[in-house]
């Protein structure tokens, strides 16, 4: 018996539809998945770009983006602690409000951007911080946690409870501020990296002191936290799909455990002081790490430790040379490497209270004695034992005993004004201008 080859099928009118043979068994099946691929393509068309978001070019280029244009972060470490104050003093509650006296000086500056390592305690306070520089002076917030990396005795990443804790303060403070508009992205640690390799504050576990191999036991480290830092930024992209993660990292120290645990990290933040020059970083980390570079600690003091006597040529030298490198290597710079971002200068003011931030008497001079040594900064590399770095006299912006208004009175010191010109108008070749 032949069967009937003409099938009827409803419209969307009342008439019938006359389909013949087989086509009419498919007909429902693509009807189907054509108005599945429309409302999908119609959800995409509607669903709004994150606020801030990566944009990635062939040739693993990257362009961080922000309200929808291009964004190069032009920024500053800010720690504004007053001349006699340590390390824990609430500026963030200051009644000097010391942000907007800064804000000022930045917008003139250029600067759009202010790298925050750990939020204050009290959240209103935080918020106002990050309002007010964002809406009087168009300046964003990159907001950090040192992910336990300073708690005594050590930062114990391979215990549970430990991660646990820190979990929970890092979601606590990413639920607190993802809503502010002047977020502009989240960074997990500082240099946390060299406690894996025994180099600052050590840690270790019962499974990894099994281990005879020293070099396997610094690998074994450093898979245990580069995977909790992947697991927090999960998290973090599930709370706050709308702003970049960018792990902390000290040099490129480890970063090739970090490209085999970490998919979730958006953004590698490297803390360099290489002196002139960054070297080929830019290039290492796409072969090591594929993702976008921020230079999120970087800069020179400007104490001559060898003549005994402030420098600000020689600070703004190094400054100048660094800026240089960094937009010789953004994706819009044809023939640099294309995966950085932009920079956070250390620091915007001087730290007072460093040397020694445990003798109070000591916060209220400004300290001339170096701490440690770094070649890569030449010009006084013969200062007594070699050591030639000021920790007190990193500020790009100088302190000086509070005027009538109980705030310290902000100089601008060369370096500044260097960068300031610098920004307006790029000189990408490697001689600089002439002082």
């Amino acid at each position: 018996m032949k069967s009937n080859t003409n099938k009827k099928i409803a419209s969307g009118s009342n008439s019938p539809v006359t389909v013949k043979g087989a086509a009419s068994r498919k007909l429902p099946l693509l009807a189907a998945s054509c108005l599945v691929l429309f409302l999908f393509a119609l959800g995409m068309a509607s669903r709004p770009k994150p606020a801030v978001w990566i944009k990635k070019f062939k040739g693993s280029r990257y362009e961080l983006m922000a309200a929808g244009k291009p964004y190069v972060v032009k920024g500053v470490c800010y720690n504004p602690i007053p001349i006699g104050k340590g390390q824990d003093y609430d500026w963030w509650s200051d009644p000097n409000k010391p942000w907007l006296t800064d804000g000022r000086l930045m917008q003139e500056m250029g600067v759009n951007t202010v790298r925050i390592y750990k939020a204050g305690n009290n959240p209103e306070s935080v918020k106002k911080v990050i309002s007010d520089m964002y809406d009087i002076y168009g300046i964003r917030t990159i907001m950090g946690h040192w992910l336990g990396f300073w708690e005594y005795p050590c930062p114990l990443y391979g215990g549970k409870e430990f991660q646990e804790k820190v979990k929970k303060e890092v979601l606590e403070m990413v639920s607190l501020y993802k809503d502010e508009p002047g977020i502009l992205m989240w960074i997990l640690g500082n240099e946390n990296n060299y406690s894996c390799f025994g180099q600052v504050n050590p840690w270790s576990t019962d499974e990894i002191d099994k281990e005879t191999d020293p070099a396997k036991q610094n690998l074994m480290r450093a898979r245990v936290y580069y995977s909790f830092v992947n697991d927090l930024a999960a998290e973090i992209h599930k709370i706050d799909p709308d702003h970049p993660v960018a792990l902390g990292n000290g040099e490129l120290l480890g970063l090739e455990v970090a490209g085999e645990v970490s998919p979730e990290i958006d953004v590698v933040a490297c803390i360099i002081y290489r002196g002139k020059s960054f070297g080929n970083i830019f290039n290492s980390l796409k072969n090591i790490f594929d993702r976008p570079i921020l230079i999120s600690e970087f800069g020179a003091d400007s104490y001559d430790a060898y003549l005994g006597k402030e420098d600000q040529n020689m600070q703004a030298f190094f400054l100048e040379a660094q800026w240089r490198q960094i937009y010789q290597n953004l994706a819009a710079t044809k023939g640099g490497a294309g995966n950085c971002i932009g920079g956070a200068m250390f620091e915007w003011t001087d730290e007072w209270w460093k040397h020694n931030e445990y003798y109070a008497d000591g916060w209220s001079l400004h300290d001339c004695e170096s701490n440690w040594s770094n070649p890569s900064y030449y010009f006084d590399i013969k200062a007594n034992s070699n050591k030639n770095m000021n920790e007190e006299w990193f500020g790009i912006v100088e302190l000086s005993k509070e005027d009538e208004s109980g705030l310290d009175r902000r100089i601008p010191r060369k370096a500044y004004y260097l960068i300031r010109e610098f920004w307006k108008n790029p000189a990408l070749a490697d001689t600089p201008r002439k002082k």
